[in-house]
């Protein structure tokens, strides 16, 4: 296990302390050995760790330690026991989705109620061992509160640089909670990123943001456990939104991974959706681009994916794109809300960005990307109450069965019984 620029190529220890981005401005990516790898041998052992409990390798991401970080202690994890998250099939769904067979892989049911607890438990295990004793992150409010849940079950110390305009108040809520040092900053995501990448080093701040490959690693886990929930057959598509495009980036790795090893024969075409206001990375697959000119002011309705420059947008070519022959889609907020109300009502519920999966996989049957005769996959990344606004702008479009009454209703069966009606 190795750091490996993707851009020039330069090696060096993951063991050494900074190391994010090289010199020459390329994202570090890691390196594993697996010519000596069993597949058969993994599936049994994997197997085994399911009936597991309370054990630092009972979880759906260090369950996959050895494809993930096999250097580091498992006395040294931080873990919640993340992952192990619902795979779920609603013929609803599958009909609005207009393919043969659909299922949401709800990484929503995470303990913080996203997926970026799949990256953050080994991101922070991986910098406590290290020595750092602070962690921080710039965020639209999903990576916030997940670093700063693990930081609190760590007792380390959170530094949090969170926009002081176009974070939902449910995720800067839940960070404060956790009892995060939060700074309010001017401009949005972006900035953050270009200052702890300048400055993270000199201020003893450890990076928990995607741009650390060790948030990609873990991330991996969710294909590792879709394939391993699907018994190592996995469908014709994985769809996924792409804000920073960490997961984009760690499925697509995952999946070459999957299939070098041999634990799947073939791998899925993966689909990256984007919200229009912010299709920095759209924009460029579509036009046939191999740079990404940034979005200067994202806005879209989903804030985890009110992002203009997505940090991981490299890897997600690499690994997305060309390895995977994937595809990229933009859709509208309405698009969004009306796959939002969707989801909701049929009791899985997500917040507006995992919303993008389904209005983008309807927008790519639409157009004959995804054929009606082919199986999907669908990530959700975050959990229905991150964004309670939005939930009262889906509902504004008609998704409520709440009954209106000029006054608070009369509990009495003959006034139900004409409601019900």
């Amino acid at each position: 296990m190795k750091f490996v620029c993707l851009q020039c190529g330069r090696e060096a220890p993951f063991s050494e302390r900074g190391l994010y981005r090289c010199g020459c401005g390329g994202l570090f990516d890691v390196l594993h050995d697996y010519s000596r790898t069993d597949a058969e041998q993994l599936k049994r052992l994997f197997d085994a760790r399911l009936s597991e409990r309370n054990t630092p390798l009972s979880g759906g991401v260090w369950r996959y330690k050895e494809l993930i970080h096999p250097e580091l202690p498992v006395d040294r994890i931080i873990t919640k026991y993340e992952g192990n998250t619902g795979l779920y099939e609603n013929e609803s769904l599958r009909k609005a989705a207009g393919v043969r067979r659909l299922w949401m892989k709800a990484q929503s049911e995470n303990p913080s109620g996203s997926f970026k607890d799949n990256g953050m438990t080994v991101a922070v295990s991986h910098g406590l061992w290290l020595g750092y004793e602070r962690l921080a992150c710039t965020s639209t409010g999903n990576t916030s509160s997940s670093m700063a849940m693990y930081a609190a079950l760590a007792n380390a110390e959170a530094v949090i640089f969170l926009p002081a305009e176009g974070v939902s108040q449910n995720k800067a809520l839940q960070t404060e909670a956790y009892g995060a040092r939060m700074v309010r900053t001017e401009g949005g995501y972006d900035d953050g990123i270009v200052f702890l990448d300048r400055y993270a080093e000199s201020l003893g701040l450890y990076v928990c943001n995607s741009i650390n490959p060790l948030r990609i690693e873990g991330q991996k886990s969710i294909v590792f456990e879709l394939a391993h929930q699907m018994r190592w057959k996995l469908p014709d598509w994985i769809v996924l939104p792409g804000g920073a495009l960490s997961n984009a980036s760690a499925l697509g790795k995952g999946l070459a991974e999957l299939r070098e090893i041999g634990l799947i024969d073939s791998a899925p075409r993966i689909a990256v959706i984007q919200a229009e206001g912010a299709s920095p990375f759209h924009r460029m697959v579509r036009s046939g681009q191999r740079s990404l000119s940034p979005t200067p002011k994202p806005d879209t309705v989903a804030s985890a994916l009110r992002i203009g420059n997505p940090p991981n947008w490299p890897k997600a070519l690499r690994y997305a794109i060309d390895n995977a022959n994937g595809v990229t889609a933009s859709v509208t907020d309405e698009e969004i809300l009306e796959a939002k109300a969707l989801i909701d009502r049929c009791g899985i519920g997500c917040e507006p960005a995992s919303a993008a999966t389904l209005a983008g996989l309807r927008r790519l049957v639409a157009g004959g990307t995804i054929g009606s005769d082919e199986t999907v996959a669908c990530v959700l990344t975050g959990n229905l109450l991150k964004d309670t606004e939005a939930i009262e702008r889906a509902l504004r479009l008609g998704a409520t069965n709440t009954v209106e009454t000029p006054a608070p209703a009369k509990l009495s069966p003959e006034i139900i019984r004409g409601m019900l009606l």
